[in-house]
């Protein structure tokens, strides 16, 4: 008899998978920036929708490179973000401990429905707490608008952490200081051409059975009750079932991040990528917008967050990616 060979199905790298504990995706480490002027590391938008474009190929070693060609592409709304606080890290041995927090002396009111807002702050006393000598990471937390957005039926404010790179600590620390409390275009983070990770919460699909969360191979057409029964929970020792066995549960709703996405293009005016009859489920963008070689995770009016590539692009742009056209063709039939 021939030895069957019947690898596991599914990855179990992303296991436990069950739901994320929170809509806003978070990035666990951040690429290091050499040299050059301090600027943000991170931004977030929200997911509009995707069409086509039509762009000359930009990879040196594509069968296709230089000629024009058609592209999935993803928008992204991206209305300015704000900063309210600076908060400052000192390395020990246990990983980053905060040495000093600042916060902006005027909050928004939109903020209260994150965090209770304190009435009386002195933040120039906060100022002159810090040691810079004490600081090895500079990091702003900043939060989202969507009440500037019109598809996203929210006005709580999304409060997450960038980090700022570039630049000694003390340089750093100034250009944060300079953004507190003020808003920050997309601008200040990337720009035309560059490579960026995105993390998104994928779409929430419930429960599951264990063929459709795990890929599994339904049982023989000769089977005695169902092809869609499982067909072993494993050995009889242990006497209990292992992680590794495919069952059904929670199928979606993970976190994901996708690594080296381009950005085609950065734009303010909403009617170049709009189409006709505005986006599926989301509507028009008011905005500014970033568009997205390929996909991303999530659903429309998913948060979205950007950071610099951690394992960078090999091919690095000089000038912006030449588009030539972007479809704005109906995607409802108007």
């Amino acid at each position: 008899m021939p030895k069957e060979h019947r690898p596991r199905h599914g990855s179990m790298g992303f296991s436990p998978r069950k739901r994320s504990e929170s809509p806003i995706p978070h990035f666990s480490s951040w690429p290091d920036v050499d040299g050059g002027t301090p600027r943000l590391q991170g931004f977030a938008g929200y997911k509009a929708g995707m069409t086509h474009a039509i762009v000359v190929d930009y990879r040196p070693t594509s069968t296709t490179s230089g000629q024009e060609v058609q592209v999935p592409v993803t928008i992204v709304e991206v209305p300015p973000m704000r900063v309210a606080a600076v908060r400052l890290y000192r390395r020990v041995p246990e990983g980053l401990k905060t040495a000093a927090e600042v916060w902006a002396p005027q909050l928004e009111k939109e903020l209260r429905r994150v965090f209770p807002i304190p009435k009386d702050y002195d933040a120039e006393e906060a100022w002159t707490k810090v040691d810079s000598a004490q600081v090895d990471e500079v990091r702003v937390i900043t939060y989202t608008q969507p009440s500037l957005v019109t598809g996203v039926p929210k006005k709580k404010p999304d409060l997450m952490e960038n980090r700022v790179g570039g630049g000694s600590i003390a340089d750093r620390i100034k250009y944060a200081r300079g953004l507190l409390g003020k808003e920050i275009p997309v601008t200040e983070f990337c720009r035309e051409g560059s490579m960026v990770d995105v993390a998104a919460i994928t779409k929430g699909k419930g429960w599951q059975g264990h063929h459709t969360r795990w890929g599994t191979r339904l049982l023989s057409h000769k089977n005695s009750k169902h092809r869609r029964n499982i067909g072993t929970l494993g050995n009889f020792q242990p006497g209990y079932v292992r992680p590794t066995v495919p069952q059904g549960g929670q199928f979606g709703y993970h976190q994901r991040t996708e690594y080296n996405k381009r950005i085609l293009k950065i734009g303010d005016k909403a009617d170049e990528v709009t189409p006709d009859g505005g986006f599926l489920h989301y509507g028009n963008l008011r905005n500014p917008y970033v568009l997205l070689h390929g996909s991303i995770p999530g659903p429309t009016k998913r948060l979205i967050r950007f950071r610099d590539a951690a394992r960078g692009g090999y091919v690095k742009l000089e000038k912006s990616p030449d588009l030539t056209y972007i479809s704005r063709e109906s995607k409802q039939g108007v």
